[in-house]
């Protein structure tokens, strides 16, 4: 069977795929496909093997055909699809959680201990020949050890970073969630609270939520406001679940000491003004960019297709909820 991998992606999934007896096409082009040369690439395919960058709708379900079995999304998130779309044309929908989780979650912390501790913007000031020699004021940031860590969001990625924090710097955990986590309460004293709560008495605050209509700018100028001034604000989910305009505001007021932010409202461009700010740590959606995550992206991607392709369950199946 035919599968297209919409760009190149560590060779141990592709080797998996071509072992397991399937035609397998990777993109040439070391960029996203433009929406007429993704719906000619995956013409007559069983199999596509997607990017975030690759919107998944009726129109490429369409023009893949009705052969299409599987899109196998290389990541954890899959707002880049149409998953009603999927449904009704009978496509599964796979994506690569838990290789990834704990890739982020050290991102989301070294964000964190970045932008307190002011490290990209000691690093630009030491490169400058600016040092002049150790001062009393120089550069003071946060500390954290000890501090308190809000995380919006207590899913894989949120509780493996909450357990970096408690356990590696014995900081105080609150989570907003619909669900309690009752075994990680237990087990490193964290506690779900109310958002406005989580927002007033947070040193840091974390975001681990998916894009959703419901969380889309969930961060805009009132939850800034609430914050503390001291507070460090991360964000490693994804990029519109913050309204940027608000958070560039936010941090040239003073209203927020700093903040580290992996994904982008509106990439691969950034909003005007915020690489200017020298109390901002900007990553380009590199997260879950480690050797091991990334080639175990790659195999899970693999498996999925491999799964759907023998009529099986894939065993990272989206389900439309």
């Amino acid at each position: 069977m035919k599968v297209f991998v919409t760009r190149k992606i560590p060779q141990v999934g592709l080797d998996l795929l071509a072992q397991a007896g399937h035609m397998v096409e990777v993109s040439e082009l070391d960029r996203p496909l433009t929406r007429d040369e993704l719906k000619q690439k995956v013409s007559g395919v069983e199999a596509i093997l997607s990017q975030l960058t690759d919107k998944i709708d009726e129109e490429i379900l369409d023009a893949a055909g009705k052969q299409l079995k599987v899109v196998a999304n290389y990541a954890v998130g899959y707002d880049n699809i149409n998953l009603k779309d999927a449904e009704t044309r009978r496509v599964l929908i796979t994506n690569t959680p838990d290789v990834l989780t704990d890739a982020v979650a050290d991102q989301a912390f070294a964000l964190m201990m970045a932008a307190a501790r002011r490290i990209a913007e000691s690093d630009r000031f030491a490169r400058a020949g600016k040092y002049t020699g150790w001062q009393p004021f120089l550069l003071l940031g946060q500390d954290v050890f000890g501090k308190t860590l809000g995380i919006v969001g207590l899913g894989r990625i949120g509780s493996a970073l909450a357990k970096r924090a408690a356990k590696g710097f014995s900081m105080r955990i609150l989570y907003h969630d619909q669900k309690p986590n009752a075994e990680l309460d237990a087990e490193i004293g964290s506690k779900n609270v109310e958002m406005d709560e989580l927002l007033k008495t947070s040193d840091f605050i974390s975001v681990h939520v998916p894009l959703l209509d419901s969380t889309r700018h969930l961060f805009s100028t009132k939850q800034f406001e609430m914050m503390k001034k001291t507070a460090v604000f991360v964000n490693t989910s994804r990029g519109p679940v913050v309204d940027e305009a608000a958070l560039l505001e936010a941090l040239k007021k003073g209203d927020i000491f700093g903040a580290g932010i992996d994904v982008w409202e509106f990439e691969p461009k950034l909003t005007a003004g915020l690489s200017e700010l020298p109390n901002i740590v900007i990553t380009p959606h590199t997260a879950s960019a480690t050797i091991e995550a990334r080639n175990n992206m790659s195999k899970v991607a693999a498996e999925n297709i491999i799964a759907a392709l023998k009529g099986e369950v894939p065993p990272n199946l989206v389900k439309l909820v």
